[in-house]
Formats: structure tokens, C-alpha cells, sequence
């Protein structure tokens, strides 16, 4: 049975490892649909379904202590028992899962990314940070006002949707990059976002940096400027300049002066070797908060891409160890120390900064490649793209594509069916042929990983396309669009307001009052560990 191999905690024990000091990676096994619907404050969602996918680089201590939660389901059972199998060795499950937790007096969430949103709200309570409407801009558009417009979500939603005369300046970016973008002292700065997280931080990091300029953040954002029937503006690509022997010299006084008020320490590399040499004991994250584009072109060795804006945004994306040490690296310092200011007050007491560059050598180019944990133990038949064409065309293959539901619309093999690997047994049942089933994912990984077990139940054999979909592509062979041949429902992903078909509107302004409600419901939750800097 799931979970004998697993302990289980209750939910008054698991209150106080949330509160006595060591670390805790306290993770949801359920897709995101649902944990959207309701879960633990500081729970970070890591999907049954892809957990090998995701769980090196979000808990990569194999001694952590470690819970997983669910609402009932049975897969934090399964998903402890298959962290257990993949060698982690302090592993438990929630007991009676959210409904015990809540039954204990204890408080449940909606939405994701509540910790980085919830911090927010309380940074614009306790700060004071100024904001402005969305009319009070459109006036001040109208009327030719000097101001600048900054954008500080990341450039994919800023080119979907932003508002006339922004630019793109993601959060992390702002305080790096001002001086070039903003010559005069008169100007009046307005940052936005597509609600208000990043406004607010992005806003509130300019202040703390000490610009000489009026700051403020747009109330609401898009959202609020898409509900007052204003235009927005679809594919704008407004970016900054390159930044200055100057704008960096501004920043990075900035930046020293918000660390010595936060208290970041800066780390050189041999202290980060000291530490990594430590990483069996004591769990360590090392991000780069630069852009994805430089980080590409070249990073320090076993740094993860973290942009700063982002990781601000959505920290239990990144970082799902309660209590382990963070290291931010950039190449000098100040987009580094503004993002770790944030990340402190949230909670995260042990992070430094290191600057490093090609020059300090260990160097290397490229993306991030996860390590697909039980990979190597992963074995099925695999066929070429080019075989696979062949078989479709005769009608002697069904493909089972086990993408994110919203990539599969954007682009799938023709003829694939969607489903979900943890339900995939339950999805078979809906596919009217019983040919042979051949498995595909972005690279292939995924799919091998869910062969091996769908071999075990099913009747027909089991193949993977060698290389994934991705191997498709390459290939020159074409892709279908839209939501279609469902064998399963899309639960895997949490649409944003703006993301969802019908009844959008509403979603906005349903979504824009919970997101002010969060300041209220942090000041009675004693779990989160925000203690803002004044």
C-alpha cells in the first residue's frame, strides 16, 4: 500500500517544525488547478505528476525534512514513498491532509504564489508605498505629464499586454538600469505589473534605492487598466539601453547602501565552496538573477536561472527549503543585493550576494538542464519521429502527449491525445483504438518515465518518441494546435485571469480583491516569516 514506507505527521507537529528553526521543504503532491483552490501557506505545488521533473532543483538535500500535503487523494502517500525510493531520507506525509490541518484551527489558501503576493501586500501596508489609479495615469497620458512608464513583469507579458508608452523593465532590473532610463530628476516614475506584486516591490525597490525621482505604482495594473476600458497595447518591445559606466556607478552605490541596511553580506567563491562542500548538511540554493538571455550566454557552474523580478514573484517556484541557505549571483552585485533585500524580509535570513564573471573561471554557457531524478532506471522501446509518421499515417499508433496542457494547445503532434502521467492508467480507458501507444514530452524525459510504469497495466505495448516532441520539431515534421483530443482535464495549470476565456473580467476583480485581502489574513497567520527592514 502507498505510504507504508513513508511516516506521517499530523497537523499539530507539522505547526511546529513550521516554528522551531530547522529546515522544512513542505510540498503539495496535487496538480495546480487544485492547489490553487485551497493549501498550505508556505506549501510549494510540485505535481505528482512531474515530481522528477522538479524536485532536485527545489529540495536538493536528500536529508531535508520534507512533508508533502494533499486534500485527500492519496498522492501525498504515493509521492512520499516515491521520494523515499529516490533517496531522501527524512520523508513524511500530512495525515488527513488540508481537511485535518483546517479541522486544527489552522488556515488554507486559495491562489499561487501566495507567499511572494501576501508579501507584497504587507510591503505596501507597512511602507506606505505610493500608488496612483488607473484614470489618474490615463490623465496624466492625456495631458503629456513628464513621466515614465516601467513594466516590471517579465518581457513575454509585457509583450502580450501592456499599456501605451511602457517599457520593459523587469523587477529586478529597475534600480540597475535607472540611471539610463531616466535622465531627469523630474520625471515621475510609475511601475507596473499585470496586478500588483511586482508594481508594489518594484516601486518600493526604487524608493529603498534612493532616486531622487517621484515614484509610485500603478493600483491594480493591466488588469485594472484593462477593467476601465483603456487601451492595451499587444506586442509593444519598448526595452532599456545598455547601462553606463555611470548608471552602473549610481547603481551600485544603491545597492551597497541597501545592503548595509538589510544586511547582505557579499561572498566571495571560496566561501560558496566552503558552502557547497557543506550542501549534505545544511540545503543551499545558488540563483542567478540576471536575465535569461545573459545567462544563457554564460553563467557560473551550477547556478540555476533565477530572475530577479520573477524569484520575488513566485519564490516557492524556486526555493521550496524553508530555512537553507541562498546565494544570488550576478555579474556586480546590484541586481543581486536588491532581489536578496526582498527575499530577507520574506524570510529567507541566511542569503548572500557573489559577483562573478567569466574572468573568475568555472564557467559555462547555456540553459539549465534539470536532473530528471530515476531517469537512468527508466527503460521502454523508443521509435524516431521519422517511424512515428509512418505509423500514424497507417493508422498503427495512438500518441499520448504529457505536456502542460496550455503548451499542448499552443502545438502538438497531430492526432496526440493529452493526459496527465499520475492519472494516465484512468486516461487509456477514454481512447476509443487499442493500437500501440507511443508516449511523448517536451524532451522525452517525462514520457520515459511514465512508460515504465504504463507497461506494467496496459495491453497494448508501450513505446516513447526518441527525443520527445522536441525531436518532432526538429525533424521539420508539423505540429496541430488548440485543446484537443482531451483524455484527461486540463488541471495542471492555474490560468490567470487574463488567460481564461469566458468570464474574464470578473476573474480580474475576483482575483484583484483576494489579492488586497491577503494584507489582512497575514495579520493572523503566525506562519509566514515576513519581517520588513524600515
Amino acid at each position: 500500500m502507498p505510504g507504508n514506507k513513508t511516516k506521517r505527521i499530523d497537523a499539530r507537529a507539522l505547526k511546529g517544525q513550521l516554528h522551531d528553526g530547522g529546515e522544512l521543504a513542505l510540498l503539495d503532491a496535487r496538480e495546480e488547478l487544485p492547489f490553487g483552490s485551497r493549501h498550505l501557506l508556505m506549501a510549494s505545488c510540485v505535481p505528482l505528476s512531474r515530481l522528477e521533473l522538479l524536485v532536485d532543483d527545489l529540495v536538493p538535500r536528500r536529508s531535508a525534512r520534507m512533508v508533502w500535503c494533499d486534500d485527500g487523494e492519496g498522492l501525498a502517500a504515493r509521492a512520499a514513498e516515491r521520494m523515499s525510493a529516490l533517496g531522501y531520507r527524512d520523508v513524511a506525509s500530512l495525515e488527513g491532509g488540508i481537511a485535518a490541518w483546517e479541522a486544527a484551527g489552522f488556515r488554507v489558501y486559495s491562489g499561487v504564489h501566495v507567499p511572494s503576493k501576501a508579501f507584497a501586500e504587507v510591503v505596501e501596508h507597512e511602507a506606505g508605498t505610493p500608488w496612483i489609479s488607473v484614470r489618474e495615469l490615463q490623465a496624466l497620458i492625456d495631458g503629456n505629464a513628464n513621466i515614465a512608464i516601467y513594466d516590471s513583469r517579465c518581457y513575454e507579458e509585457y509583450h502580450n499586454n501592456s499599456i501605451p508608452t511602457a517599457v520593459s523593465v523587469p523587477g529586478a532590473e529597475l534600480v540597475y538600469r535607472f540611471v539610463d532610463l531616466m535622465p531627469s530628476p523630474d520625471t515621475t516614475v510609475i511601475v507596473n505589473c499585470g496586478g500588483r506584486t511586482r508594481s508594489i516591490i518594484g516601486a518600493q525597490s526604487l524608493i529603498n534605492a534612493g532616486v531622487r525621482n517621484k515614484v509610485v505604482s500603478l493600483k491594480d495594473g493591466t488588469m485594472a487598466w484593462h477593467l476601465a476600458g483603456l487601451e492595451v497595447v499587444h506586442g509593444a518591445t519598448r526595452k532599456p539601453p545598455e547601462v553606463s559606466a555611470r548608471g552602473l556607478q549610481s547603481a551600485s552605490e544603491a545597492a551597497l547602501r541597501v545592503a548595509a541596511r538589510c544586511g547582505i553580506a557579499r561572498i566571495d567563491k571560496r566561501t560558496l565552496e566552503s558552502w557547497r562542500a557543506e550542501a549534505a548538511q545544511r540545503s543551499l540554493y545558488v540563483l542567478d538573477v540576471r536575465s535569461p538571455e545573459e545567462y544563457q550566454a554564460g553563467h557560473l557552474r551550477g547556478a540555476r536561472s533565477a530572475p530577479g523580478g520573477q524569484l520575488v514573484q513566485e519564490t516557492d517556484s524556486y526555493l521550496a527549503t524553508w530555512g537553507a541557505r541562498v546565494v544570488l549571483v550576478d555579474d556586480n552585485g546590484v541586481r543581486a543585493t536588491m532581489t536578496a533585500s526582498w527575499l530577507k524580509q520574506m524570510g529567507w535570513l541566511d542569503i548572500a550576494v557573489l559577483a562573478v564573471g567569466p574572468a573568475d573561471g568555472d564557467w559555462e554557457t547555456g540553459p539549465h538542464m534539470p536532473r530528471v531524478l530515476g531517469l537512468e532506471a527508466a527503460s521502454a522501446p523508443h521509435i524516431d519521429a521519422m517511424d512515428l509518421r509512418a505509423r500514424l499515417a497507417a493508422g498503427e499508433a495512438t500518441v499520448i502527449d504529457l505536456e502542460l496542457s496550455k503548451r499542448y494547445a499552443q502545438g502538438h503532434i497531430p492526432g496526440a491525445w493529452f493526459a496527465i502521467r499520475s492519472r494516465l492508467g484512468a486516461a487509456l480507458a477514454t481512447l476509443p483504438s487499442r493500437q500501440p501507444i507511443v508516449l511523448t514530452s517536451p524532451d522525452g524525459a517525462l514520457a520515459a518515465l511514465a512508460a515504465a510504469e504504463l507497461q506494467a497495466v496496459a495491453s497494448t505495448p508501450v513505446m516513447t518518441l526518441a527525443g520527445g516532441t522536441q525531436a518532432w520539431v526538429q525533424a521539420g515534421l508539423p505540429l496541430e494546435t488548440g485543446a484537443t483530443r482531451m483524455a484527461d482535464q486540463a488541471d495542471d495549470i492555474f490560468l490567470s485571469p487574463r488567460e481564461r476565456g469566458q468570464n474574464r473580467e470578473d476573474a480580474m476583480r475576483e482575483y484583484l480583491t483576494w489579492e488586497i485581502n491577503l494584507v489582512n489574513d497575514m495579520a493572523r497567520d503566525d506562519d509566514h516569516r515576513f519581517r520588513l527592514i524600515a
